[in-house]
């Protein structure tokens, strides 16, 4: 027996307006369609909206249809309200949080890819674009724990020593970032100019909050909208031997640069 399926889409609609800051009016104008009608739609009012004003609607918000429909907006925490506007909605993805591009070998097992230096700016445009996956390198490593994803990525620079510059971390692919404990060894992905950065993350009311085990580099929170990708660290190559004076005399050297950074400032 089907029960009575309860429908949000007039509330919604208006906490999505005023979430934005915008009059009946403004958001009426912009949709070409009559400030009545949204009124109407908003208070129940309109049972059946037609549905090109429901399209336009999940399009002008990026909220799903089903989302509209189906979910309280209103009751949603502020985090979950932004991935959802940045697109990591539930419904959209056919049931997953986001939708990952992967290659197979002739066995129909995933390949693990490498993502060169060269090839991360074309990375952040096509993560999830199947063709350009399928042209990054791909080769197998035994004994890799069966039912996940992994993919290289090469790191530069000295902010998350004892990891030594040039690097390639092998890490697996988290899907679900409510998931996420705090100081997680991730390289995310992200947009603009920053490209990739290995980091320890925590998920924080503000965003993704991005630590170095370096202490000279200060942490910073980075929003979820300008995350494309999360993958945690499982195991690293790297052609460097380490030794183990060599990371004690480092140690030393920032401690004995904190100290006289503190003291230029006690003296300013």
């Amino acid at each position: 027996m089907m029960t009575d399926q309860k429908v949000f889409f007039g509330s919604n609609l208006k906490f999505l307006r005023e979430r934005r800051k915008l009059s009946q009016e403004e958001l009426a104008n912009t949709l070409k369609i009559k400030r009545s009608k949204l009124a109407a739609i908003e208070s129940g009012q309109t049972k059946t909206p037609p549905f090109e004003d429901v399209i336009n609607l999940s399009a002008y918000f990026k909220i799903s249809i089903d989302s509209l429909l189906r979910i309280d907006l209103g009751k949603l925490g502020s985090l979950k309200l932004r991935e959802l506007e940045a697109g990591n909605d539930v419904y959209i993805k056919g049931g997953q949080i986001r939708v990952l591009a992967i290659t197979v070998d002739q066995h129909n097992k995933e390949n693990l890819e490498y993502v060169p230096v060269k090839a991360k700016a074309g990375y952040q445009s096509g993560f999830n674009d199947p063709d350009f996956i399928a042209t990054l390198p791909k080769f197998s490593l035994p004994n890799l724990p069966d039912g996940k994803t992994y993919r290289m990525f090469p790191i530069a620079g000295d902010s998350m020593l004892p990891f030594p510059d040039a690097s390639e971390l092998i890490c697996t692919y988290i899907e679900n970032w409510n998931s996420l404990k705090p100081q997680t060894l991730c390289v995310a992905i992200l947009k603009g100019t920053q490209d990739f950065v290995f980091k320890q993350v925590s998920l924080t009311s503000g965003g993704l909050l991005m630590e170095s085990y370096n202490s000279l580099y200060k942490p910073y929170t980075v929003p979820v909208s300008e995350v494309l990708e999360l993958w945690q660290y499982y195991s690293h190559h790297t052609r460097q031997i380490p030794e183990i004076q060599d990371i004690h005399s480092l140690t030393a050297i920032i401690k004995e640069m904190q100290a006289d950074i503190k003291v230029i400032k006690d003296k300013a």
